[in-house]
């Protein structure tokens, strides 16, 4: 005869997961208002191994003209998939000086990673899908604000 109690402690532990996971959600990342070429948005600052690994996923939906801003140490070849992301994206890889390298859409789901053709990635900024081309941004064009160094001006 089976005892209908040998199942309950692995149901008690996911069910005691389940209300850790609800008790603590990721806590609210630290924001800034940044300038794309004459157009504002609102990024989430994602700065640390935790931030940039958790991105956007499991969300779904996005406010228009928010998106996030990756800070990488040091300029490098990037790479973004979009494992857990519900939310179809646009992504500007960014130099240090804040000037747009290039710009690949995202595919919600897709674990394809997108590798930036340049080296001298040092920010990444994720908007909803098709904003950058419906504002008229392409490469060349300079994002500033937050950690993003304003402009300096030519002599």
């Amino acid at each position: 005869m089976k005892c209908p109690a040998e199942g309950l402690p692995l149901l008690l532990a996911l069910a005691l997961l389940a209300a850790c996971r609800q008790a603590n959600p990721p806590q609210p990342l630290e924001s800034a208002t940044l300038t794309v070429e004459r157009f504002t948005v609102r990024a989430e600052i994602a700065d640390t191994p935790p931030t940039m690994t958790r991105g956007l996923m499991f969300r779904d939906a996005l406010p228009p003209d928010h998106g996030m801003l990756f800070v990488f140490e040091r300029p490098r070849r990037a790479s973004f998939w979009m494992r857990n992301t519900r939310i179809p994206l646009s992504v500007a890889y960014l130099d240090a000086d804040g000037r747009i390298l290039e710009i690949h859409d995202l595919f919600p789901h897709d674990e394809t990673p997108v590798p930036s053709y340049s080296d001298q990635v040092a920010y990444a900024l994720e908007l909803n899908r098709g904003w950058f081309a419906r504002h008229g941004i392409t490469p060349g064009m300079t994002v500033s604000g937050g950690p993003i160094p304003a402009p300096t001006a030519e002599p």
